[in-house]
């Protein structure tokens, strides 16, 4: 009787939990970031405004 189809790696199932609650705080913080600051709101400058308007002298 084979018990290696048992075992479990107990090193891979502890570096799987720890990416999964890294993962799941990543997105908690995004999403607390976007609540804060939201990415479709955000002005770009534009350059070809500023090259439009005359040099003052």
């Amino acid at each position: 009787m084979s018990q290696d189809d048992k075992l479990i790696d107990l090193n891979a199932e502890r570096a799987k939990r720890v990416h999964d609650l890294n993962e799941k705080r990543l997105n908690e913080v995004r999403q607390a970031f976007e609540q804060a600051m939201p990415l479709g709101t955000a002005k770009k400058k534009s350059k070809s405004k500023s090259k439009s308007k005359p040099k003052k002298r």
